[in-house]
């Protein structure tokens, strides 16, 4: 990708962060230490309020397919009989778990002793999980998140914070532990930070030619989908990526420097696809160069600009932005958050991936796609992906689209 020699700081960083990650989260869970398995939009923050290891499938399976072996996992599970129209991070998962770690680079995941769902982001995960629930006979606990369509209300964030009390007084029962809210309220705060810094990276986006891609934005987003966000070690990896871009910015050293078409992302990355999009699409003075999927981390409602809640508050604060990631809303509040997108980074161009794996980020895709070419003048292609089963995806077919959309905006 294009991180890998030009922000050499930050991918040291990212490989010591992502190995720490597996290999404390094993060997935590060896000296028997309670394990959650959490989906990504579960806040993590409040679990700091209890000595746990916390777990991310999602965030495994897209290591998976990144390195190569998201099929192999996968298809473990389609000769059990689950069917290759499930999300391909769950086949990927589940397969990983039913061979007992083997093929994974990070051998799997250690033993949950409670599983922590929310409907507002996915809802196949409720079931995914339930899966586990059945099979392994340890408690899912399911946030119910209303989705939105404006501004979150009161009684929906009060509606959230009284879930949050029942997951306490859940894991407070199975752990015989006690909830220390001061923990969570320090990891409102630094994840807050961490948030402050990686908005600074994605504003680089603004520069012309741009100081990233949105590929670089896809593999630095890892970290805070695993237990290091709310602590130091994030905070200290989106400093050091911020600066080193912005090191680059000054020296005039950018991933696409002859760039012509500025193009917006809207879907999950394509994680097996990352390093070869990147170098086609450069071979053509092309940058995709922002996402709504990692846009949307630190903000609420649709917004671009990060928003930052009051950490003296930690459960309201973590409720109000239960909704920051974009399967939670509706087509409006989509159509605002790229119209800011495509306005404030001076986009020409959007990529709408419609993704055979992530129903709910693609369902609204067309009407989208169609609002967006005739209130901004943005030209506009839908692709065909997985994002993370390469058997599901056409490179060829991928860019005679793409290449399609480039005689456009030159048109």
């Amino acid at each position: 990708m294009a991180e890998g020699k030009r922000l050499a700081k930050s991918a040291g960083s990212l490989k010591n962060l992502t190995a720490r990650y597996f290999m404390e989260s094993h060997a935590a869970a060896a000296q028997g230490k309670p394990v959650a398995w959490v989906a990504i939009i579960v806040p993590i923050e409040l679990l700091k309020g209890f000595d746990l290891v916390v777990a991310v499938p999602e965030n495994h399976s897209a290591m998976c397919a990144a390195r190569g072996v998201g099929a192999v996992q996968a298809e473990k599970a389609e000769r059990e009989g689950y069917s290759t129209d499930l999300c391909s991070y769950a086949r990927i998962d589940l397969g990983t778990w039913l061979d007992k770690g083997k093929g994974s680079p990070a051998l799997g995941m250690p033993k949950p002793d409670l599983l922590i769902s929310n409907n507002n982001n996915c809802s196949l995960l409720v079931k995914w999980f339930d899966v586990y629930r059945r099979e392994l006979g340890v408690p899912h606990f399911t946030l119910d998140v209303p989705f939105c369509y404006g501004p979150r209300t009161e009684p929906d964030t009060d509606y959230i914070i009284s879930q949050f009390k029942d997951l306490i007084r859940e894991i407070e029962k199975l752990t015989g532990q006690k909830f220390n809210e001061d923990k969570v309220r320090e990891a409102v705060r630094l994840s807050n930070e961490a948030n402050r810094h990686w908005k600074r990276f994605l504003g680089f986006a603004a520069h012309r030619p741009s100081g990233i891609t949105a590929f670089d934005s896809f593999v630095h987003m890892a970290p805070y989908i695993t237990s290091f966000r709310g602590t130091p070690e994030l905070v200290e990896h989106m400093k050091l990526l911020a600066d080193e871009t912005g090191e680059l910015v000054d020296r005039g050293d950018f991933p696409v420097p002859h760039e012509r078409y500025r193009l917006l992302w809207d879907n999950i990355a394509p994680w097996h696809q990352l390093r070869k999009m990147y170098k086609r699409l450069a071979e053509h003075d092309a940058n995709v160069l922002y996402a709504s999927y990692t846009s949307c981390i630190g903000t609420v409602e649709g917004g671009v600009e990060l928003y930052e809640p009051d950490a003296q508050d930690p459960l309201r604060s973590l409720a109000r932005i239960q909704n920051f990631s974009v399967c939670p809303y509706g087509l409006n509040l989509r159509h605002q958050a790229m119209g800011e997108m495509i306005e404030k980074f001076g986009i020409n161009g959007a990529v709408f991936a419609s993704n055979r794996s992530c129903k709910v980020y693609s369902i609204m895709q067309m009407d989208l796609m169609r609002m967006v070419e005739k209130d901004y003048g943005v030209p506009a292609v839908m692709i065909d992906v997985d994002h993370a089963d390469p058997r599901k995806y056409s490179e060829e077919g991928v860019f005679t689209r793409i290449d399609a959309l480039l005689e456009r905006i030159n048109a």
